[in-house]
């Protein structure tokens, strides 16, 4: 998500999304056309006694709306540090808060797999949520009739951060709802086995909310219940892969550095693509006098036209910065630098820097399909 950073809390950084900015008017105007029904909501719903006819009267319902969705995404920034906090209590760093177009999402550095320590995360969120809607009821409560404006923003808000919390508690994992599902379920099972039902559960759930959505023509239904399906999909395939590579070193996977094919920066860029087209490779290591100096892939050598590879080598084109890992480090770590960084494949050194191996996603998808193929069973740790 491309983000601006806005402020931050106990620490965490707190970033606005890019689709933020297109929501949030979104919200307000949502809003403020439904004041009338909202007033009479919440009359019904609280006794509020709320004056619609000057709720309603000029700008005001537009004033109201900007008011309302200020403090529905504030209560929403809250929710999410209440997640926050109690994940920081148990010793995992939030790297940031980002609220973006379907609300807002706290970004653990490290999933807990202690079920107890996920349970109380998950649940922190709703928790503070209905907080707030008790705290915005009383406040609803103690104004006087002549600060009805207030009364309405804060009797919104008040039913609003209740139904977040209800909503976030139904078991669309990722949502938190699934989470607490998810440590439920491994208390007596694997972490990878609990995350794998749940994520079934979700994308049920998340189908059904879709269906909703398509039969009301609600957009927003429609895009959570997408957003939820990818978000299942994903977290399950990672938990699996990170079980299956629990006990799996690069040194296990990645091409031992003799049988690791490589370039002298000095090569041609058409020899270069007439090396990828008969050995199959898309990238190699480029070295000089046995030192590693760069990383050169296909990708660089088509920024090159055709009629001028003669004239172009490896060292004009290849990338400089390589990325790096130890050959004992977990498999899974490889996947997630690779990831981060947005690379196909890693070179492998030791302390001393020497090239030792090179280790591409396509080593890790085939290792992962070996293992899966072979029905190993990885440890994962079981938590009381």
């Amino acid at each position: 998500m491309r983000s601006f950073k806005v402020g931050s809390a106990f620490g965490i950084p707190i970033k606005l999304d890019l689709t933020f900015l297109l929501i949030l008017p979104v919200f307000a105007w949502l809003i403020g056309s439904q004041v009338e029904q909202l007033a009479q909501m919440l009359n019904t719903t609280f006794g509020a006694g709320l004056d619609v006819a000057m709720l309603t009267a000029g700008s005001t319902p537009w004033l109201l709306g900007v008011a309302a969705a200020v403090g529905l995404f504030t209560g929403v920034v809250l929710h999410e540090l209440g997640h926050s906090v109690v994940a920081q209590h148990y010793g995992f760093p939030i790297e940031s808060i980002t609220l973006w177009i379907f609300g807002g999402v706290a970004n653990l550095s490290e999933q807990p797999e202690d079920w107890k320590q996920e349970f109380f995360i998950a649940v922190a969120g709703p928790v503070v949520s209905v907080v707030l809607g008790v705290v915005c009821w009383v406040a609803l409560q103690a104004f006087p009739p002549s600060l009805d404006l207030l009364r309405f923003v804060f009797g919104y808000l008040a039913l609003m951060n209740v139904v977040l919390a209800a909503f976030n508690l139904l078991p669309g994992f990722p949502m938190d709802g699934g989470r607490v599902l998810r440590a439920l379920l491994a208390r007596k099972r694997s972490f990878a086995r609990a995350t794998q039902i749940a994520a079934e559960v979700g994308k049920a759930f998340a189908l059904l909310l879709g269906l909703v959505g398509l039969l009301g023509w609600n957009l927003i239904l429609i895009g959570i219940a997408f957003f939820i399906y990818i978000g299942a999909s994903s977290e399950a395939q990672q938990t699996v892969m990170k079980a299956a590579f629990q006990d799996v070193q690069v040194a296990d996977v990645m091409t031992p550095a003799q049988d690791v094919k490589t370039v002298d920066p000095d090569t041609s860029v058409a020899e270069l693509m007439e090396r990828m087209f008969q050995e199959r490779h898309t990238g190699y290591p480029v070295m000089e006098n046995g030192r590693l100096v760069g990383v050169v892939t296909l990708e660089d050598a088509r920024d090159v036209r055709e009629a001028e590879r003669e004239a172009y080598t490896v060292e004009d084109v290849m990338t400089r910065e390589v990325q790096t890992i130890d050959p004992e480090e977990n498999a899974m770590d490889a996947l997630e630098k690779m990831q981060e960084h947005g690379v196909g494949r890693l070179i492998v050194t030791d302390g001393d820097g020497e090239l030792v191996g090179l280790l591409s996603r396509t080593d890790l998808m085939t290792a992962f399909n070996v293992i899966q193929t072979s029905g190993r069973q990885a440890k994962m740790p079981r938590t009381a």
